[in-house]
């Protein structure tokens, strides 16, 4: 088996979950620095309510260049006592009801395989700084509060897509959360439901109202969860929802969520009682030229290596968005996951090892 292959098993079996990634990183912080990596950890944890910070790595090279090389430590639910296997079609798979965590250990799996190659073989490179973030799941929080004072990266590497090597997302949506508690008033259900008024109805009636899901080619929007309620003998008065949307284009997430709370206040001014509406901005929107220099930096490689360079938009935020707004233009490498968030996710073996080679065309110098 391939020592990226069996170090990723090794990193899936380690529980991080999203605000719980202290075990993964303490594994991390001892193989950086048993690569000679100096390594420094932010705190980034206190800001947002993990158990650990956010790790900044850095090994000097020869090159002209410094690059940031980043992915995620966090996983999502349900991402304890996973059990990795590879089947007979040589793809990963998780063993029960786990996700496999693919998304994002595959990224730093091939991250850290990178780093290896380099040193075993004294390849000569640029300068590499390396972010392993935590909370990228809860919101891209970690990269939000990264200590961007230990960065100085020319641009950015993020391995954290979807698709085979060479696949590069140089656009991503901006995100903004939606949460509603639709008030109401409470009455005996059977005695007197003439005296209240149903939270449920109202919530209801404005999600009814609301254009969800794939609203364009760029937009999207979508209720996560709606709960409130109790016994039947009883109506009502609150229920909350909490929801998203995104899109690639600023005026187009403005007009969406415009309309998701009109139609929340319509429904609500309908039975004469206010909502309470929090609006919160997760994340911008990013852009990068195929021009500049991280993408024009992964096209050579992939030319080298004979690998398509594959240049794409994604409906998915990530830590690109943050690096990008703070002025470390970054683009997002596939690195193969599938069905990712899901009991499903696979991805295939030969893709990580690719990546990996990938990774250590980029950081030649």
């Amino acid at each position: 088996m391939e020592r990226v292959i069996e170090r990723f098993i090794e990193y899936a079996k380690i529980d991080s979950e999203t605000l719980n990634e202290y075990d993964f990183k303490e594994r991390l912080k001892k193989d950086l620095e048993d690569l000679g990596l100096e390594v420094y950890e932010d705190n980034a944890g206190e800001k947002v309510g993990s158990n650990s910070g956010n790790l900044i790595a850095k090994l000097k090279g020869t090159g002209d260049k410094t690059i940031l090389f980043s992915s995620h430590m966090d996983t999502v639910s349900p991402g304890k006592g996973i059990e990795p296997y590879i089947d007979e079609d040589n793809v990963l798979r998780s063993k029960g009801d786990t996700i496999l965590a693919s998304d994002d250990k595959a990224g730093v799996s091939a991250i850290m395989e990178m780093l290896t190659v380099l040193k075993e073989e004294n390849i000569p490179h640029h300068n590499i700084e390396v972010a392993f973030t935590i909370s990228e799941e809860g919101g891209l929080k970690g990269s939000k509060n990264l200590d961007y004072s230990k960065v100085n990266a020319d641009f950015g590497i993020v391995v954290d897509s979807g698709g085979e090597p060479g696949h590069t997302i140089v656009q991503g949506p901006a995100q903004t959360k939606l949460n509603v508690k639709f008030k109401g008033k409470s009455a005996h259900a059977g005695v007197a439901p003439e005296d209240g008024v149903s939270a449920i109805v109202i919530a209801a009636e404005a999600i009814a109202n609301m254009k969800l899901l794939r609203i364009d080619e760029e937009t999207t929007a979508n209720i996560g969860s709606i709960n409130g309620g109790g016994p039947t003998n009883i109506v009502t008065d609150t229920v909350e929802i909490h929801a998203e949307a995104r899109s690639l284009d600023d005026k187009k997430l403005k007009a969406q969520v415009d309309h998701m709370v009109k139609c929340v206040k319509d429904a609500q001014a309908k039975y004469g009682i206010e909502a309470e509406i929090e609006v919160l901005e997760a994340y911008k929107p990013f852009k990068v030229e195929l021009d500049s220099l991280p993408a024009q930096t992964v096209k050579a490689a992939c030319e080298k290596l004979g690998y398509k360079f594959a240049p794409a938009k994604s409906g998915g935020g990530s830590d690109t968005n943050n690096y990008n707004l703070n002025n470390i233009p970054a683009v997002n490498l596939g690195v193969g996951m599938t069905k990712a968030h899901s009991v499903d996710e696979f991805c295939k073996v030969d893709t990580i090892i690719d990546v990996s080679k990938l990774l250590v065309e980029i950081a030649r110098a």
